[in-house]
């Protein structure tokens, strides 16, 4: 099946280059100034036009801050139903079906959603949850220019003022070394080891839930489902016992370490290596040989 993208805004036509390398064979373009900045009401009316005529079997959306406003109402709108924060998409050999998987039960779980009849079959997914690959041999797209028809009832928002977000501290998303800290970490003082480490590792430190819950560190550098999602060259995973929500936020690491005492914990079940081990023994040692290099 072909690969479709839709953009819609003010200035556009820088993005059908990008797009093209990315394997889109088709590129459904929308230029209006009311959709130069987001607005709830434009977005849903277009896109939902565009579904309508053109019938896509599925129809994925970016979970971001836009993402997760649109998505749901694009979806209440056309009758179908939204499988939200995707970690997972592949498709059914058997049916084509898409198969959406997803932490559930607060990441107790992961299950695999699949919408047998109604159509488009849509999904949001967390940015770097997966790699971007270009296409092999991409040629120039095809563009379909649609014309934007509203109305005032469609044009009842108005954006008063845009304030950006300042952001403060890394970005560990973008970080190519995390050494990160769960419960085992036990305190402030365990996680300045960590920090020791990944000093030395030229990386950046990072934690869990529990983590930033008991203050060890800021809520900027959480790492899971509920956090940021990674894909840095090398993850440590420090008094992390590896809980699915976790799992899923780390699992595009090039290479998992894990250090835990615990030989059972289910980190090591995706770890490309494992110390069995008290992490306040094994994170010194490690920062100390790394240091004489």
């Amino acid at each position: 099946q072909e690969v479709s993208a839709v953009v819609l805004g003010g200035e556009i036509d820088a993005l059908i280059d990008p797009l093209a390398e990315f394997g889109a064979k088709n590129i459904y373009m929308a230029s209006h100034s009311a959709l130069q900045n987001y607005r709830t009401i434009p977005y849903t009316l277009i896109l939902s036009k565009l579904v309508t005529e053109y019938k896509p079997n599925i129809l994925l959306v970016g979970a971001t801050r836009i993402g997760r406003d649109l998505a749901p109402r694009l979806s209440r709108r056309l009758g179908v139903g939204l499988t939200a924060d995707c970690t997972e998409l592949t498709i059914a050999p058997e049916d084509r079906s898409l198969l959406q998987t997803r932490p559930a039960f607060g990441g107790n779980l992961m299950a695999t959603i699949v919408n047998r009849h109604s159509r488009p079959q849509m999904a949001t997914v967390r940015p770097e949850v997966m790699k971007p690959t270009k296409a092999r041999g991409a040629g120039r797209p095809r563009t379909i220019v649609k014309k934007v028809e509203m109305g005032e009832k469609d044009l009842i928002e108005r954006i008063i003022e845009i304030v950006k977000e300042q952001h403060h501290g890394v970005n560990i998303a973008e970080a190519k070394v995390i050494v990160a800290g769960g419960r085992g970490v036990g305190s402030i003082e365990g996680m300045k080891k960590l920090e020791s480490l990944a000093s030395a590792l030229g990386g950046e430190v990072a934690g869990t839930r529990v983590a930033v819950e008991e203050g060890w560190i800021s809520p900027e550098r959480q790492v899971g489902q509920t956090g940021r999602t990674v894909r840095p060259e090398l993850y440590f995973a420090c008094g992390i016992s590896g809980a699915i929500q976790h799992r899923a936020g780390i699992i595009n690491s090039r290479y998992i370490i894990a250090i835990n005492k615990d030989p059972m914990a289910p980190i090591f079940q995706v770890a490309d290596w494992g110390i069995v081990g008290d992490l306040h023994e094994v994170v010194p040692l490690l920062t100390e040989k790394l240091t004489k290099l």
